[in-house]
């Protein structure tokens, strides 16, 4: 197998990357036969998995819009993944060019080209880390230089969630992370989840086994569950609800079925 010159050396391309089957999703060239593979075999049973994808990212602009409305110009982007067209630090830095954002990721092809996008923007940095160890990523030289976290911050879980097991205590990860924001910052969170997805549970377990058999398990919470994240949080308006429903610039019905599938909201610290 040819390993194109951006695949760090240190990486395996034999075995299917989370990140790398995201960025298939959404038309990326950041992937190799093997996320492209499983990526397909996930699609047999979840066809709109693209759909889904586009929704979570649809959805994390308008609220990174919404976050600089409300003064806030400070973003950490944890479980960032490949950059691809209008990613944080672009709407961000579009909207007030004094914005700065430190993207976390642990897939060390994310890191790279994250490394290689942000090149010259001082403004705009990647940590190799994982969101399961909030304390490596606070601690960060990075997040030190960038972000000043006695002034609010958005912290992005967008779409990574989902990918950390109970055993590993996500909540304990995301209070952690809360404890250390300032008053007024905000969490904006999409997370999976069998309701909305216009199929039935047992063809959507198709697709989640697929990510199983990866090592990589998608942990399908009920809203309830997602909801328990925003615990200490005020939520904004309207609250945890399917993407294409939070502050929508288009009319949510014109929007395919699955995009509704899972869940997005954004909370405030008090």
């Amino acid at each position: 197998m040819e390993r194109p010159a951006w695949a760090p050396r240190s990486i395996d391309i034999s075995v299917p990357s989370v990140s790398r089957m995201y960025d298939y999703y959404l038309g990326g060239s950041h992937n190799f036969e093997v996320d492209r593979e499983a990526a397909r075999k996930a699609m047999e049973f979840m066809p709109g998995l693209p759909k889904i994808m586009q929704a979570n990212r649809a959805f994390m602009r308008r609220a990174v819009r919404f976050a600089v409305d409300e003064g806030i110009t400070q973003f950490l982007d944890i479980g960032s993944g490949i950059p691809t067209f209008g990613n944080v630090h672009e709407v961000a830095q579009a909207a007030d060019p004094a914005a700065r954002v430190v993207y976390v990721d642990h897939d060390p092809v994310a890191v790279a080209h994250s490394q290689a996008v942000l090149e010259g923007n001082d403004g705009a940095d990647v940590v190799a880390a994982d969101l399961r160890k909030p304390r490596e990523i606070l601690d960060s030289p990075e997040v030190r230089r960038l972000i000043d976290l006695n002034r609010p911050v958005a912290l992005l879980l967008v779409a990574i969630l989902h990918f950390v097991e109970d055993a590993d205590d996500p909540y304990a990860a995301v209070t952690e992370l809360r404890e250390a924001l300032a008053p007024g910052s905000l969490l904006v969170l999409t997370h999976a989840s069998y309701e909305g997805i216009p199929l039935p549970p047992d063809r959507a377990e198709g697709a989640v086994d697929v990510y199983r058999d990866i090592r990589n398990p998608l942990i399908m919470r009920s809203r309830d569950e997602i909801a328990r994240f925003f615990e200490g949080y005020d939520m904004v308006e309207p609250g945890l609800v399917p993407m294409p429903r939070w502050r929508p610039d288009t009319a949510p019905e014109e929007e395919d079925p699955y995009a509704f599938s899972g869940f997005a909201g954004v909370g405030r610290t008090a």
